[in-house]
């Protein structure tokens, strides 16, 4: 199939998606059926520009990770997302890759829990998605590129986190997410992407590089705890964290919550309403 065909097929499978389907508010002057341009890139986490040369095939070369956000944002189904990578000039990823897709069933799980902060991140801990509301709580993570999106990389390089850990649990988090990167590499040892992950990580990090050659790995984290976040908006919020495994796709999904009734819950609905307020583009000032 000719690349062209990449962005007129873009074009009308993102005019069928109604915006409530994808959790996006419609205003009742809204004309348009479909997804506007601009909301489309947004859930797949590129910008608008890029979106735009896409479907007028000016650009031409999406990278599979673009591919897999597209398919994802608009919702396709198994042979729909294979057909896009064909006219990316992709092969579909096969099972020697990372897996980073969102089956329709997991979508229904995380449509449910629209207004709990959760995230998703695929075998190598690279970003697959975040809601609203964990944006809010975290803050924006829809301009994170390249490297940033990778969890060891942002633990390793200290990279500023609204997350409160004393140093003793800051180290055993990044041993803990080092040995589960080297358990994902011995499962996907054809990944060359992967490879492509780890060699830059060791290369970038020190510290990467010494967890990674340890001998021995440390004892695994409870998948459920608590964690307090320093919200810059409403100060300390202690949360209950608790991540969940889908062993089909290899996906790791961690949502936020409180108890209710607490003044930490208190703080987490009033951390996601003003964090909320301030994703929208129109948002009042």
């Amino acid at each position: 199939m000719e690349a062209w065909e990449f962005g007129p097929t873009v074009r009308r499978w993102r005019d069928r998606v109604s915006p409530s389907a994808v959790g996006v508010r419609a205003g009742p002057r809204r004309r348009a059926t479909g997804l506007r341009r601009e909301e489309l890139a947004t859930l797949a986490g590129i910008s608008a520009d890029y979106l735009t040369r896409l479907e007028q095939g000016r650009a031409t070369a999406p990278s599979a990770q673009v591919v897999e956000s597209l398919a994802r944002a608009l919702r396709l189904s198994d042979p729909e997302r294979d057909l896009l990578y064909r006219l990316a000039g992709h092969a579909a990823p096969g099972p020697d890759v990372v897996p980073s897709r969102v089956t329709p069933s997991v979508q229904r799980l995380l449509d449910r829990l629209a207004n709990t902060p959760v995230v998703v991140y695929d075998a190598s801990w690279t970003l697959v998605l975040a809601n609203e509301p964990y944006d809010a709580l975290m803050g924006e993570t829809g301009t994170w590129r390249g490297l940033e999106r990778n969890a060891v990389w942002r633990n390793v390089a200290r990279l500023p986190t609204r997350v409160v850990h004393t140093p003793r649990e800051q180290a055993e988090h990044e041993a803990r997410l080092v040995a589960d990167l080297r358990l994902t590499a011995s499962r996907y040892p054809a990944d060359r992407d992967l490879r492509r992950l780890i060699t830059d990580l060791a290369s970038g990090s020190p510290r990467f590089a010494e967890l990674w050659d340890a001998g021995t790995p440390p004892a695994p984290a409870d998948t459920s705890r608590q964690k307090t976040i320093d919200h810059p908006a409403t100060g300390p919020i202690t949360l209950d964290c608790d991540t969940l495994f889908v062993s089909r796709d290899d996906l790791r999904i961690t949502v936020y919550t409180a108890e209710p009734g607490t003044e930490d819950a208190d703080r987490l609905a009033l951390a996601i309403v003003l964090g909320t307020q301030s994703l929208q583009p129109d948002a009042p000032v």
